[in-house]
């Protein structure tokens, strides 16, 4: 879980994940100024599963999930998940995903938009229609089967993670959700997608930008560009 500033959220967080009674949970935090850093400590205490990696400022979302990957990594665990720390995504889904990886697949994505649905509440038809163009425009440049490239509620094998050069990632928000699961297709591994319900916080503060849709707009052009001058080996899995 990444967090910025996000007290008003993250005791309840950790302690819903908790409650499922089979996950180890790291947080890794970009300098909070709020007390979401003490109220972590505090739970660490209590809870020998909560880890936390403290940043020395807000260096982005794309980073700090690299960050958290590379320790799940080096700690040697072969499943690791990402999710929002402000109940945008319900704790009470992550048993599904793990039951997708223990069915064969290598990158479970949380879907808004299976089936042709739009499953999110609290958002307005502006950002509505951001969201949903903004997948399909992503997938259909990049060729990809899935109907939510840009979610960000997810789990990836240990596998997955591997075969990606993480250390040269640098891109954030929508923009690292789509080069990670482009990266996992690549591979020629299953990546499968599961319905979930997405809920806009209702505590806290957006962390959305322009600069962050720019970048999305753009990077599904650097990457087919870069696929079609040899640089990305792509040998996607038959369908």
């Amino acid at each position: 879980m990444p967090t910025y500033n996000e007290a008003d959220n993250i005791s309840d967080i950790l302690e819903h994940v908790l409650g499922h009674g089979v996950f180890d949970i790291l947080v890794v935090d970009d300098n909070s100024s709020d007390g979401t850093r003490e109220i972590i400590r505090e739970k660490m205490q209590n809870h020998g599963n909560v880890q936390m990696l403290e940043r020395p400022g807000k260096m982005g979302l794309g980073t700090a999930y690299t960050t958290g990957f590379k320790w799940g990594l080096e700690h040697g665990y072969d499943c690791m998940m990402e999710m929002d720390s402000d109940f945008s995504h319900d704790p009470d889904v992550m048993p599904k995903f793990l039951e997708a990886v223990k069915d064969g697949a290598h990158l479970v994505i949380g879907s808004r938009y299976i089936g042709g649905t739009i499953s999110v509440i609290g958002w307005d038809f502006k950002r509505l229609l951001l969201s949903r163009f903004g997948n399909i425009y992503a997938s259909h440049i990049l060729g990809l089967p899935l109907t939510d490239m840009t979610s960000g509620f997810r789990a990836y094998t240990r596998r997955a993670l591997n075969g990606i050069d993480l250390e040269a990632i640098y891109s954030e928000g929508y923009s690292f959700q789509i080069e990670m699961a482009y990266y996992v297709w690549c591979q020629g591994l299953e990546v499968r997608e599961i319905p979930i319900i997405f809920t806009e916080r209702a505590r806290g503060s957006s962390k959305m930008s322009k600069k962050i849709v720019r970048e999305a707009v753009k990077l599904p052009w650097k990457l087919r560009v870069r696929r079609m001058l040899g640089r990305i080996n792509c040998t996607p899995a038959p369908e």
